[in-house]
């Protein structure tokens, strides 16, 4: 079902792109216009890690710089049936992480220096988990396409309003358009990449949580993560928003009117959903705000 809906909804994002195409030069804009994004989409397929790797300063490394963190990476991939991936770390005191990739098989995993520093070792698994569910469902190669598409929008509505601004026909109804367009296409490409971004977040919660096998360890730190997030900036992210649906929690959340327009669920639902599946696997419920102490007879040790 969350496939077919991330499908649904990147056909819509699609359709509205070409639609923008459409209204600044007709069919030929149209065409123009997804030649431009088709050669945009072919280099992000093939750089877009390297580059968001890049945007945050991250550093990769190995059993020697940080032994416990690819031991637990190692582990929960071997769990999870997927290759290594590479690992990286950010320097950040936010506690936070995110995966990418354009498959398992060249994915890299990116936690921050806040999130070693702030959660105990089975929230760190729950975490790593959760992005290697993103690896295991492709989510990395879906969003950057989403991202790629969502900024096009937002570039082709603003050429319009100058392409449209010199053209004879231009008149009261047109500029009205021509502003509407450059307003309400943008956002909403946002509110599409949103709703795909919040459809993945539960499913790699879901998965994450099976992999670890700790639902409980990965709630407390979705909690610990969003308290620390509104009041510790991630500068990096700031620096470059379009990043903020491949972090496990919205590294933008504690910035004014990010919170109107989150790329995540909140994170009591996503608490929710964790302590069902809990149940579900025969663990019980929990208390998502008291901190997940370490049990490796039932973590990823086990």
């Amino acid at each position: 079902m969350n496939y077919m809906r991330t499908a649904i909804l990147l056909a819509g994002l699609t359709g509205l792109f070409m639609a923008v195409g459409y209204l600044i030069g007709g069919g030929s804009g149209a065409l123009i216009a997804l030649i431009i994004a088709a050669g945009t989409n072919l280099f992000s397929y093939w750089n877009a890690d390297k580059l968001v790797l890049s945007m945050h300063g991250a550093q990769e490394v190995d059993e020697r710089s940080a032994p416990e963190l690819v031991a637990i990476v190692r582990e929960l991939a071997r769990r999870a049936g997927l290759p290594m991936p590479r690992v990286y770390l950010m320097d950040s005191p936010q506690p936070n992480a995110f995966a990418t990739g354009r498959n398992p098989q060249n994915a890299a995993v990116c936690a921050t220096t806040g999130l070693l520093n702030t959660l105990s070792r089975d929230e760190i698994a729950g975490v790593i988990g959760h992005e290697l569910g993103h690896v295991r469902n492709h989510d990395t190669l879906t969003m950057t396409i989403t991202a790629t598409i969502a900024g096009a929008i937002s570039m082709l509505a603003q050429f319009g309003m100058f392409f449209r601004g010199g053209n004879r026909d231009n008149n009261g109804l047109g500029i009205i358009g021509s502003v509407l367009m450059l307003v309400l296409a943008p956002l909403a490409a946002m509110i599409v990449q949103m709703a795909i971004s919040r459809t993945r977040e539960y499913a790699a919660d879901n998965l994450g949580a099976r992999i670890s096998g700790r639902p409980d360890a990965l709630a407390s730190a979705l909690v610990k993560i969003s308290r620390i997030a509104e009041e510790v900036p991630n500068d990096t992210a700031g620096t470059h928003p379009a990043t903020a649906p491949l972090f496990i929690v919205n590294p933008l959340s504690g910035r004014g009117m990010d919170n109107l327009f989150s790329t995540h669920p909140s994170t009591e639902n996503r608490i929710a959903a964790l302590e069902e599946l809990s149940r579900e696997m025969g663990l019980g419920g929990f208390d998502a705000a008291t901190p997940a102490r370490d049990k490796r007879s039932q973590g990823p040790w086990g």
